[in-house]
């Protein structure tokens, strides 16, 4: 494994080597179950092994704080606060760029009025957003609540969708909030008063320019990932994380690259003209790509993910991550950090290794939780290992060990 200092080594020839971004330290104070912490780290992957409860997800979510957003768990930031303490809680993280140290931080602390509120520092100065994180790291996550992605809401794979889009464009997430904030204004204009037209014709237009700029990240990051797909998983049906096919089902996304972006917002416009009786009818805008969806299939089995077993959906959603990662990594010049929570529970000892042996071609510091330390001990020198109890976490020694394939 690489130190933090070093690139990743190039999947194909004509990938450029990328940056490699980990993280030495994690400091938190009233952070869920733990009072303070201070964690010091290689720099190689982390591994945090130990009983459910015992605060193993809760330090994933704190580095899922990094990237902007409400973390791997979409919870309040009120709600993250220790219990019986004062409501605010910090994490700091020093990250080893290419840039030299940097160091993060982000928490509920109390503004000038006293009320408390979100705040982010990068090297000790406040920044204006938590998209000002983006600059320096990004952060993508697999966790157990995805498991039901193929078979569950439409709505949480387009979440899904448009957080991987973030992690390469950070403006994506103003864009979707600016069209959903346009999209319930219509529609409680459209019950209220719908003979304001101009009004109508106003806010149509705001959700015109931003629905088709949103169907084109969607569109060019499933064209991008197909591509970062094949180059990982190939059609082999044998490989540990078997080929995922992505597609987008969506009135905007299907012709984001078949026409202008004028001609799309036209379009869109005036369907939105079209259809506000009907809308109104229905109480919700019924065309738009918050109606759109993420289709995706098992390659060389050519099945639909939902049909897959669960084991299989859980390769495919790795490799999914996998190679977001590798996009990431390639668009953005350097590799992300990869949380992957509860991983190995649906993962045999080979594909265990050939989970970090990825990690490791792509150079990313992964963060892996786990309930048997025993699984991770092959890892060696390659991982950082500690046990989790009560919030009290142990760094575990590393020891000479038997390869498990062999």
């Amino acid at each position: 494994m690489t130190d933090g200092h070093s690139t990743a080594t190039p999947l194909a020839q004509d990938t450029p080597p990328v940056d490699r971004v980990s993280v030495r330290s994690v400091s938190l104070v009233d952070y869920r179950n733990y009072a303070s912490l201070s964690l010091s780290l290689s720099g190689q992957h982390v591994v945090l092994t130990g009983a459910n409860g015992s605060g193993k997800t809760n330090l994933l979510e704190a580095i899922s704080f990094l990237s902007p957003g409400r973390g791997l768990r979409r919870v309040a930031y009120p709600e993250i606060a220790r219990e019986g303490a004062s409501g605010s809680w910090a994490v700091s993280v020093s990250l080893d760029t290419p840039f030299g140290p940097t160091k993060l931080g982000t928490g509920l602390q109390p503004g000038p009025d006293g009320a408390l509120q979100r705040r982010i520092r990068v090297n000790g100065a406040p920044a204006k957003s938590a998209e000002s994180l983006g600059d320096h790291v990004s952060v993508i996550w697999l966790t157990p609540q995805m498991d039901s992605h193929f078979t569950g809401a439409a709505s949480e794979r387009r979440k899904w969708l448009d957080r991987m889009v973030l992690a390469i464009d950070k403006t994506h997430g103003t864009r979707v909030n600016a069209f959903e904030k346009a999209m319930r204004q219509r529609n409680r204009l459209l019950e209220e008063a719908p003979h304001e037209g101009v009004w109508l014709d106003g806010l149509e237009a705001q959700m015109a320019e931003y629905g088709s700029a949103i169907a084109t990240a969607r569109a060019e990051l499933v064209s991008l990932l197909n591509r970062s797909l094949t180059l990982l998983h190939g059609d082999d049906a044998t490989s540990a994380f078997p080929n995922a096919l992505v597609d987008l089902d969506g009135t905007l996304e299907a012709e984001a690259f078949s026409r202008p972006a004028v001609e799309s917002e036209e379009h869109y416009r005036a369907l939105l003209q079209r259809m506000r009786s009907r809308d109104r009818g229905a109480g919700r805008t019924l065309e738009g790509p918050h109606r759109s969806d993420l289709i995706v299939r098992h390659g060389p089995k050519d099945m639909p993910a939902a049909k897959c077993s669960t084991g299989e959906q859980k390769a495919l959603l790795l490799g999914i991550v996998l190679a977001h990662a590798h996009l990431v990594a390639e668009r953005c010049g350097r590799t992300p950090l990869v949380l992957l929570d509860e991983v190995a529970a649906h993962l045999d000892a080979s594909r265990r290794l050939a989970l970090f042996d990825l990690l490791d071609r792509l150079g990313c510091q992964a963060w892996v939780t786990g309930t048997d330390d025993a699984v991770f001990a092959p890892l060696g020198v390659r991982a950082d290992r500690f046990h989790v109890e009560n919030g009290i976490v142990t760094p575990i020694p590393v020891v000479d060990q038997p390869d498990e394939t062999g």
